[in-house]
C-alpha cells in the first residue's frame, strides 16, 4: 500500500477532485493542481487523456478531445507532474485507460510514473480477472492500482476488496461519469461489504456535483471523488477557469469536514 495514500483518508473525510491533464492546458492543469490542493484537496486524480475513454460521460469525453487536439501526450502528462513534484507533494493518481498504459509499455509507464513522483493510478475499463499484469508492475513500482467496485458487483465486491490496494472506487450509480441531480444506490452497504474483507479506504464517485451530495456521500463513506462539475469549470472558463475551480474545491471540503 501506498503510503501517501493511505495517510490522504488519515485526517478525516477525504475530498478528492478529478482533471483531465491539458484541457485546457498542461501550464493550466499544474496550475488547476496547486490550487485545489490550496483549497483543501486531500488527493488528486489527473486524467491522461485517452480517444475513447468508455468510463466517460460528455464533460470528460469533451475533455479529452479537447487535450488530444491540443498535441496532449502521455510524455507530456510525465514532464508536467514532474514539475508539479518540484512544488507540491500531494497524493496523487492517475485515472486513465489500460490501452495507454499498455501502448506505452505497462512497465515503462509504471517506472516513469514512479520516478515524476505518482503514488497510483486507476484503470476503468481493466475489470478484476486482468488486472494482473497490471497490478504485478504497479506494485514493484510502489504504485497502488486502485480497484473499482459498481452498484452491481454485490458477490464480487468481497472478492476485489481482499486485493485491492490504496482505496475502493464506489462508483455510486450505474452508467458513465456526469453530474446526477440524485444517487440512489446504497452505498453505505457497498462501504460494509468492502470492510469486512479489509481496513481500506472507501471513496464514492460518479455524479457527485453539490456540496449536499458530497455531504451525504462522505457520511457514508471515507471520501468523495468529483470529477465532472470540475472539468466542466475548465470548459466554461478555460484557460481562467483557476480561481473558479478553487472555489468550488473548497465548497466541497467544507460540506464534507
Amino acid at each position: 500500500m501506498n503510503k501517501k495514500i493511505t495517510e490522504a483518508f488519515a485526517k478525516g473525510k477525504a475530498f478528492i477532485p478529478f482533471v483531465t491533464c491539458g484541457d485546457p492546458s498542461l501550464d493550466v492543469t499544474e496550475k488547476i493542481v496547486y490550487a485545489m490542493e490550496e483549497a483543501g484537496a486531500d488527493l488528486i486524480e489527473l486524467g491522461i487523456p485517452f480517444s475513447d475513454p468508455t468510463a466517460e460521460g460528455p464533460v470528460i469525453q469533451g475533455a479529452n478531445l479537447r487535450a488530444l487536439s491540443g498535441g496532449v501526450t502521455t510524455d507530456k502528462v510525465f514532464d508536467m507532474v514532474e514539475k508539479i513534484r518540484k512544488n507540491s507533494s500531494i497524493p496523487m493518481v492517475f485515472m486513465t485507460y489500460a490501452n495507454v498504459v499498455f501502448s506505452y509499455g505497462i512497465e515503462r509507464f509504471c517506472k516513469r510514473a514512479a520516478e515524476v513522483g505518482m503514488d497510483g493510478m486507476i484503470l476503468p475499463d481493466v475489470p478484476f480477472e486482468e488486472k494482473e499484469e497490471f497490478a504485478s508492475v504497479a506494485e514493484k513500482y510502489g504504485l497502488d492500482l486502485i480497484s473499482l467496485i459498481a452498484p452491481t458487483s454485490y458477490e464480487r465486491i468481497s472478492m476485489i476488496a481482499k486485493e485491492a490496494e490504496g482505496f475502493v472506487y464506489c462508483v455510486s450509480s450505474l452508467g458513465v461519469t456526469g453530474m446526477r441531480s440524485q444517487i440512489t444506490t446504497d452505498i453505505g452497504a457497498m462501504v460494509e461489504l468492502v470492510k469486512a474483507q479489509k481496513d481500506i479506504p472507501c471513496a464514492v464517485g460518479f455524479g457527485i456535483s453539490i456540496p449536499e451530495q458530497a455531504k451525504k456521500m462522505a457520511a457514508q463513506a471515507d471520501g468523495v471523488i468529483v470529477g465532472s462539475a470540475i472539468v466542466k469549470l475548465c470548459e466554461t472558463h478555460g484557460a481562467d477557469c483557476v480561481p473558479y475551480i478553487k472555489e468550488y474545491v473548497k465548497s466541497m471540503k467544507d460540506a464534507i469536514r
